[in-house]
């Protein structure tokens, strides 16, 4: 299971769950581009902060994979836009 779906039933399990409550802040930071205290990374035990760069790199990943989609979006209209279909 990818980790970025298991945070959100981890999240969606009990909300007010210590890891739940960091799992939100980090997500929230990533999307919103906040920053993010570091230093919680290190006070969680050595499960959930691998569990936390698991997710760190998924983010990573689908993003560079978003940013593809969207230059080929714009690259696509644009061809349409010099090409017209007949």
């Amino acid at each position: 299971m990818r980790a970025i779906k298991k945070a959100k039933r981890i999240i969606e399990k009990d909300p007010t769950q210590p890891v739940a409550k960091f799992l939100t802040s980090l997500i929230l930071s990533l999307e919103t581009n906040n920053e993010f205290p570091t230093r919680q990374l290190y006070e969680l035990s050595i499960d959930d902060f691998d569990f936390a760069l698991q997710i760190l790199k998924e983010w990573r990943i689908d993003r560079h994979y978003m940013g593809k989609a969207k230059i080929f979006d714009v690259a696509y209209h644009a061809h349409d836009t010099i090409n017209p279909k007949k």
